[in-house]
């Protein structure tokens, strides 16, 4: 068989190890940890998927050495803690079953202990220790810690190490980098001791030295020890990418394979991770550079998902080995569908941050392209239905698509109908913003995937009660999403007005000079869309904050975006459309008139509901779903979509 893609798909020998190809899984923390840090069995099945989709490594995250000094709420290692080992094993073991290498992630974090707990009320009243007596940007006091915890600190490594083996992990990778303790003592920013441990760069790298020999010597010759590090901090005061390849030289001797991350998660989290705001792979020249300098195997990472990029990074010497996170969450079976030359089946991250927002907000995880994240001990195969029948679904977006992909899965037989001549419902506006391509080209794979699992897909016809009696369908799914609110304002109907689901169509009309009706997060990504073609961009919102609506993760990124491109006019009510711009009043009652040749009305959604209701008797089983149901997002769309197919 003829690859694709040789060289991704190539082995590797990494110390006494083989991994099958060049596609690792990156460090992702789990969710159903318990109070005591085991390791518990929804995250098992999370890890688990990874490894049976392909990766060759599937990295468990993260693994705290010395819960004396460090609280975080995430994985410890300790026989005397019940069912810690047991806990690991078995996760090793999920792993490896599926011709993947299990890898934990050892760290410690330092200064910023607590940084994934919900309660912040915990995190801040936490004894926090890092490399100097300090306080942290939120308030919080740090202790330095002596050279006797530190020593105690190392030996702690090597303890864990032990017994990770022990456990079946095969590699082992040493978080040095993202503003954790390794990285605040290789930090000059955060590093200001005067003992052995500060000063020089030999100094500021005793710590990371010490911890690898106490690994190696608990692990034995031969192996495979990682070393994860930033290649620069990417922040004025940190190290720059000069000193990172001075960093990885005095690191080389002691481990087996550097792996390149970039910044500090506390400074710079979308450094680390790259936003869809980023290119592709903007932090592959950091593993470039030092991979120059050291002759052991380097690793890269940020916002990869694309095997014609991975092959050239591989094939080019750039790096040895590719990092995947978010990717492999939207897609866990990416490096199998690589492998067996399907990459026209992979299901693209959006680099929408769901998943990292979720985790922030209720410490459990999902993803917007994959309903099965977070709920992988569920089961990830969908069953045959017991009776085979006949489903409808109505609207062709990406809830209506994946109902009938899943539906038809089942073994039913599924027609589905767009009113539109084209499919994917609201994702289509997005194909003009170059930063949302992938979300655009998500409803094109899951129309691939229905008409691979044999449903009919009829565009171009409306779905009415007269045409549902026609079909007589034992299951009506409803999936005619939401339409643009346009309120009665003076003027929005004007030719110089465009909506803004519509710019796609439409955006050859628009002028230099634009205002952007309604600070929503569809309208702010417009803006910025707008900003970046170098036109003159104002932003009218009636409240006081924008984005509301876009999650936790994403919104700041979007926020600093907004800060380059556009002016912000927010507590300004629109009341009226003028060919010159429009007007509005100000909080204190003053008019003003925002000035702009166009306007792009960005006012919202709200759901087809009236649709929705005529069609509700009119199959034995009906069910609404998406933003027909509730104007949400395309994360509930999609969930909603598999798990009403999974109920017929």
């Amino acid at each position: 068989m003829k690859r694709n893609f040789p060289h991704l798909s190539s082995p590797i020998q990494i110390g006494r190890v083989t991994f099958r190809n060049r596609m690792f899984s990156a460090p992702m923390g789990g969710t159903d940890i318990t109070n005591d840090g085991c390791i518990g069995p929804k995250s098992t099945a999370f890890y688990e998927l990874r490894g049976k989709g392909g990766a060759a490594a599937v990295t468990v995250s993260e693994c705290m050495v010395h819960p004396e000094t460090d609280g975080s709420h995430a994985y410890h290692l300790d026989t005397a803690i019940l069912n810690s080992l047991a806990s690991a094993t078995y996760t090793a073991d999920a792993i490896s079953r599926h011709g993947a290498v299990p890898s934990l992630e050892l760290s410690h974090s330092g200064m910023y202990a607590g940084t994934y707990m919900t309660d912040k009320s915990c995190q801040h009243s936490m004894h926090q220790w890092g490399a100097c007596d300090t306080v942290r940007p939120d308030g919080v006091p740090v202790k330095a810690l002596t050279e006797e915890m530190l020593q105690d600190i190392v030996a702690s490594y090597g303890k864990t190490a032990a017994l990770a083996k022990r456990a079946g992990f095969q590699i082992l990778m040493i978080h040095g980098g993202h503003g954790w303790l390794i990285n605040q003592f290789l930090s000059p920013y955060f590093n200001k001791r005067t003992d052995k441990y500060g000063g020089s760069l030999e100094n500021r790298c005793r710590l990371a030295v010490e911890v690898l020999k106490a690994v190696r010597d608990a692990v034995g010759p031969g192996f495979p020890i990682e070393f994860r590090m930033s290649g620069s901090e990417l922040f004025e005061g940190g190290y720059d990418l000069e000193e990172g390849v001075r960093i990885a030289q005095t690191i080389e001797p002691y481990v087996d394979l550097i792996h390149v991350s970039a910044g500090t998660y506390q400074r710079g989290f979308g450094d680390t991770h790259p936003s869809m705001f980023k290119e592709h792979g903007c932090n592959v020249y950091l593993a470039a550079e030092i991979k120059k300098h050291v002759s052991i195997p380097v690793a890269t990472i940020g916002g990869l998902n694309d095997p014609a990029q991975m092959e050239e990074i591989i094939a080019s010497g750039k790096a040895d080995i590719v990092y995947m996170a978010r990717a492999l969450l939207a897609d866990p079976f990416l490096p199998r569908k690589v492998m067996e030359n399907r990459e026209n089946e992979i299901v693209k991250c959006l680099r929408c941050f769901t998943c990292m927002a979720e985790r922030a907000a209720t410490s459990t995880r999902r993803c917007t392209v994959n309903p099965l994240i977070g709920r992988e001990i569920e089961g990830c195969e969908v069953q045959p239905a017991p009776a085979k029948k006949k489903v409808l679904v109505a609207g062709g977006g990406p809830g209506g698509l994946y109902a009938a992909y899943t539906a038809a899965r089942r073994g039913h037989k599924v027609i589905l109908c767009e009113k539109e001549a084209e499919l994917g419902g609201i994702l289509k506006s997005e194909q003009a913003l170059p930063f949302k391509r992938e979300m655009y080209e998500l409803s094109n794979t899951y129309a691939l995937f229905a008409r691979n699992a044999g449903v009919e897909i009829r565009t171009s016809v409306e779905v009415t009660p007269e045409y549902v009696e026609k079909e007589a369908p034992d299951a009506l799914i409803i999936a005619v999403g939401s339409q643009p609110l346009v309120p009665p304002i003076k003027g929005l109907d004007g030719d110089n007005v465009i909506i803004v689901n519509n710019y796609y169509l439409e955006k050859e009309k628009v002028t230099d000079q634009v205002v952007v009706f309604g600070g929503g997060l569809a309208g702010c990504e417009c803006a910025i869309h707008l900003g970046q073609e170098g036109k003159q961009v104002h932003l009218v919102e009636m409240r006081t904050e924008l984005a509301p609506d876009a999650n936790v993760r994403h919104r700041p990124l979007l926020l600093k975006e907004i800060e380059k491109y556009v002016t912000v006019h927010t507590g300004c009510r629109g009341l009226e459309v003028r060919p010159d711009g429009v007007l509005c009043e100000t909080e204190d009652k003053q008019q003003i008139l925002v000035p702009g040749t166009s306007v792009i009305c960005a006012l919202g959604q709200r759901s087809r509901s009236a649709l929705a209701d005529s069609l509700r008797d009119s199959a034995p089983f009906v069910r609404v779903i998406g933003d027909a149901h509730r104007v949400s997002t395309i994360t509930n769309a999609v969930y909603e979509g598999y798990h009403v197919a999974l109920d017929i």
